[in-house]
């Protein structure tokens, strides 16, 4: 059965300091990640365990238990190639054409995902998201590492809005966190991404476009 295992950042723990300290990102990757990558093996494992046995009132709970872990090893993947110690400003090309169709501007776009992060209630995502129904790139809210995500849609860059991200760093004064993330963006990154989810078709033809 294959394993899901923990990436290796691709810097070291404190080359996003001063935005994001070091110690938060020791934290964050080797202790929280590792913990998603590990409880995803240990369900499917589990899994496997109770479809063998035809135990199959567990499968519900196990398959919750599943999205919850998978979920967040995907998302923090991400989070990690999303982010660079040389990154910030602004993306050109074809990304920033993008951003200026769906939201108006670059400032436009960056307000709406920074509130996304922002208010999000508990622990959850903001993430920029390819719509590939209507060829667009939109703004969701995540729950946990799952909920509510819009199916089909395929992220390509997320800021981690759960406490352990921030708040060793930035305590109560978490608006300071998502502020600063937009230093560190790695918009070579997430334009690659971007260029990669645009191939994606899903076969369905159920969009219609209106004039705006």
């Amino acid at each position: 059965m294959t394993k899901y295992a923990l990436p290796d950042l691709p810097y070291d723990y404190a080359a996003l300091e001063p935005h994001i300290s070091g110690r938060i990102m020791e934290l964050h990757h080797d202790k929280h990640h590792k913990g998603y990558v590990d409880g995803a093996n240990k369900t499917l494992e589990m899994l496997e365990e109770a479809r063998s046995k035809g135990d199959f009132s567990r499968i519900a709970a196990l398959e919750k238990a599943l999205a919850f872990n998978y979920s967040g090893h995907v998302l923090h993947s991400l989070f990690w190639n999303n982010l660079s110690p040389n990154g910030g400003d602004k993306p050109t090309g074809e990304l920033a054409d993008a951003i200026q169709r769906d939201f108006g501007s670059f400032d436009a776009f960056r307000k709406q995902m920074t509130q996304a992060a922002a208010t999000s209630m508990g622990s959850g995502w903001a993430a920029l998201v390819w719509d590939p129904l209507a060829s667009r790139l939109l703004t969701v809210q995540i729950h946990d590492h799952q909920s509510e995500m819009l199916v089909g849609s395929l992220p390509i860059m997320v800021i981690d809005a759960w406490e352990h991200a921030w708040y060793l760093q930035y305590q109560n004064e978490k608006a300071k966190f998502f502020e600063a993330i937009w230093n560190v963006w790695n918009w070579n990154d997430i334009a690659n991404r971007y260029a990669a989810v645009r191939k994606t078709s899903l076969g369905l033809d159920v969009s219609k476009t209106t004039a705006r």
